[in-house]
Formats: structure tokens, C-alpha cells, sequence
């Protein structure tokens, strides 16, 4: 049994559907960045799969999930004082985010499994599609877990930048998924593109994403309210080994020391930003997907400067979920370029 390339008897609802999931999990992302930067993601302090899809429906509950909150260290530590009509505005942000996480849930299982019912997955399709659900369900798992590390007893007044980044990470990853999975199912003129060009644009998706792993460590520890100059950080380029490293174990440096976070983040942005116009020029002399690596190489060098500012002037909170929302832009397009170069015969088809 061999998958064939590219079937042209795939339903174009296939695509369109996880197009469709695909633009959820954007949205979901970008309201996950708006929560981790309005610091409401500890605001319900509960985790209920099911019945917490409702939100307070009387002043009395209200005030019991205020209840809820005012026990935990960061209300104590930060928030004291604050206002139910204060509280409420952060409350929001974090339940929009969970419906909304739990929305893509069901509107990737229920299509799928009416697809799966009609035999229109393609047979050589259904085991990935069967893996990201298994993701998706994990993922919200691990975002419980990445909120419970900020409640009451532990000793924390936000999450840990380990699993914020995990989580990040875990849920970009399954983004790419599904987007690549819908790029397959385009009906695309076939590409022979040279394996120089096919690697290095996967190479560049995998480097976006380990770029957006390492801005989580920096959201997380908010190491983008300190060294903020650029291009020099704590008065050099390369900053003194004994400042970088002075955490034992040294690993630890990589997640906790707030210089060394920030750091690790601006030097892949310089990596990032040369391997794509090196990429850019190779495509422009071979002739293959020139528009796309030129977008994104405008992309990256766009969320470059976005970064730069956003860091000069301190994080503010506009500027900083423009730069969140950009990554994810960028990496979209990374991704699609990588899977059309990738592309070179044809797509998901049933095995024959």
C-alpha cells in the first residue's frame, strides 16, 4: 500500500473546515496573549470542563468567584483592593479565552467524526487527524496545569513561565499542524523545489516556533521591563558570562535569570532574520515561491522592528500584543511556505 499524491476527489470541505479550526486556534492564541498580558489568566480559579462554560449568572456568583480570587497570592500581593467591576474585566478575558479553547475542541471533533461517518477522510489522513485531537485534548490539560501553578499555596503571583511556555508552545505546534494538513489538501500545481529550499523553509518554521517558545520564557518572567536597550543589553552586545550564568544549576539560567531569557530571545531574532533572507535569496535564484519567502522576509524584518520598540519603550501593553500577534502571523506564513515548497507532487490521498 502506497499513499498516492495529490486525490482530486478530497472534498473541498475538508480544507475549508480545517481552515476553519485553524483560524480558531489563531484567535484563541491572540486572546491567550491579551490574558497573559492583562494578568487574567488566575481570574477563575476553578478548572470545570463542562459547567465552567457558563459564567456568573447572578451577583451572588459573582461574588463567590471574587471570593475565589481574593484567596489566591495574587490578589494579596497585587490586586488587593481591587473592585468586583475590576475583577470582572479580567474574569472575562479568561473565561472568553477557555470557551473559546474549548470551542475548537468541538468544532474540530464533531465535523471530523461526521467525515469519518461519510468515509470522506482519506484513509492515509485519519491517524494525524486522530493525533491532534489527542493534542488538543492534552493541550487543555497542560493549561490547567500552567494556571494551577499561580493559585493558593504556591506561593506564586503568576503562572510558571515553564508551562506558560510549554502551553504556548504545545498549542502553536498544533496550530502548524492543522494549518500544513489544509495546505495538503489544496489542489496545487506541483513543485520541484531543490531539497536546499525544502529544508531550510522547514527549517525556518522550526525556528519561528522555537523563536515563540523563547517569548514565552520572556512574557513569563517579564524580562521584556528590563535591559531595554537595544542593541546593546546590560551595556554590551554579549553580556559577562558571570551575569548570563551565575544561577546553579547553569540551566537554570535559561529559564529564570531575566537577562539571560531575554538574551537567548534576541540572538535567534538575529538568526531568524538571516537564515530567512538567506532562504529569500536562494528562492529569488531558483525561481521557486519567490512571493512567499519575500513575504516573509518582510515579516520577520516587521516583527524585528516591532520587537525592538516594543522593548525600548517597556512592554507597553498595545505595542506587546502587536508583537504577539505578529509572531503568530509570521509563523503562518512560514508554515504555508514551508509546506508548498514541501509540496511537490501532491497532497494526502487515499492509500492504495
Amino acid at each position: 500500500m502506497s499513499a498516492q499524491s495529490f486525490a482530486p476527489e478530497n472534498p473541498p470541505a475538508l480544507r475549508a473546515w480545517l481552515l476553519l479550526v485553524a483560524a480558531m486556534i489563531f484567535l484563541t492564541l491572540v486572546v491567550g496573549g491579551a490574558t497573559r498580558l492583562t494578568e487574567s489568566g488566575l481570574s477563575i480559579t476553578e478548572w470545570k470542563p463542562v459547567s465552567g462554560i457558563l459564567p456568573p449568572l447572578s451577583d451572588a456568583a459573582w461574588q463567590a468567584e471574587f471570593k475565589a480570587y481574593q484567596a489566591i497570592p495574587q490578589y494579596q500581593e497585587r490586586n488587593r483592593g481591587m473592585s468586583l467591576d475590576d475583577f470582572k474585566v479580567i474574569y472575562w478575558w479568561e473565561w472568553t479565552h477557555r470557551v473559546l479553547a474549548r470551542s475548537v475542541g468541538m468544532v474540530f471533533l464533531l465535523p471530523f467524526l461526521f467525515f469519518l461517518w461519510r468515509g470522506l477522510v482519506p484513509q492515509a489522513l485519519r491517524g494525524r487527524l486522530w493525533g491532534i485531537f489527542a493534542g488538543g485534548a492534552l493541550l487543555g490539560v497542560v493549561g490547567w496545569w500552567m494556571v494551577s501553578s499561580g493559585l493558593a499555596g504556591s506561593g506564586r503571583v503568576s503562572v510558571s513561565q515553564y508551562r506558560l511556555a510549554f502551553h504556548l508552545a504545545l498549542a502553536t505546534a498544533i496550530y502548524a499542524l492543522v494549518l500544513w494538513t489544509a495546505q495538503e489538501l489544496a489542489a496545487q500545481r506541483p513543485i520541484d523545489a531543490p531539497p536546499r529550499l525544502r529544508y531550510g523553509a522547514v527549517a525556518i518554521a522550526v525556528l519561528v516556533l522555537c523563536q515563540i517558545y523563547l517569548g514565552a520564557l520572556v512574557a513569563g518572567t517579564n524580562a521584556g521591563l528590563a535591559y531595554n536597550t537595544w542593541p546593546l543589553i546590560d551595556g554590551a552586545f554579549v553580556p559577562e558570562a558571570s551575569h548570563l550564568l551565575f544561577l546553579e544549576p547553569a540551566w537554570r539560567n535559561f529559564f529564570e535569570n531575566v537577562l539571560t531569557v531575554q538574551f537567548d530571545h534576541r540572538m535567534l531574532a538575529y538568526v531568524v532574520w538571516l537564515a530567512v533572507m538567506v532562504h529569500a535569496n536562494d528562492c529569488w535564484r531558483a525561481r521557486h515561491e519567490t512571493s512567499g519567502a519575500l513575504i516573509l522576509a518582510g515579516g520577520v524584518t516587521a516583527q524585528a522592528v516591532l520587537g525592538i520598540v516594543t522593548l525600548v519603550y517597556r512592554a507597553p501593553i498595545e505595542l506587546a500584543l502587536a508583537h504577539q500577534v505578529v509572531a503568530i502571523l509570521v509563523f503562518t506564513v512560514a508554515v504555508a511556505h514551508a509546506e508548498r515548497l514541501w509540496h511537490r507532487r501532491g497532497v494526502i490521498a487515499e492509500a492504495t
